[in-house]
């Protein structure tokens, strides 16, 4: 009876071991717990440079991580719970670091991939042609002429 009851409990005991460690990040493979809040923070930060003018001049002046800084206190709630979130998966103090490290890394780029063709000055084609092409052509003095021969 022994000789099954040690064994057993060292089974127990190693598993019991291996789901109290934190899970372990794999590099390139976004979490499923933590894609969804990286995305929301990441949203949160898009939308919110678009609406803050200074941030939009910093933006279009290609200095995305400072744009999102101003508009950053904005986007606490988001952060925190990706912050949170991390720290349960990867152990407490691990969310403050990765969202200062390798999210903020990060962040620029993605917020210079949604936004930049948003904020980037487009010319406008027009049908009618400019007012001194107008004067020009003659297009003017064709309608005195056609006044002046009905009179």
């Amino acid at each position: 009876m022994k000789a099954l009851l040690v064994p057993g409990l060292a089974v127990l005991l190693v598993s019991t071991g291996a789901q109290a460690r934190p899970e372990q990040r794999t590099p390139g493979k976004p979490h499923p717990v933590m894609a969804p809040l990286e995305q929301a923070a990441t949203d949160c930060f898009a939308e919110t440079v678009m609406a803050n003018p200074k941030a939009t001049r910093l933006a279009q002046a290609g200095r995305w991580y400072d744009a999102a800084g101003v508009i950053g206190f904005l986007c606490r709630p988001e952060v925190s719970r990706m912050v949170q979130a991390h720290d349960r998966l990867y152990g407490r103090g691990t969310g403050d670091r990765y969202f200062k490290g390798a999210y903020a890394k990060h962040l620029d780029k993605q917020l210079a991939a949604r936004l930049q063709p948003l904020i980037e000055t487009k010319t406008v084609a027009s049908a009618e042609p400019p007012a001194e092409k107008t004067s020009a052509t003659g297009a003017v003095g064709d309608a005195q002429s056609v006044s002046n021969a009905a009179e």
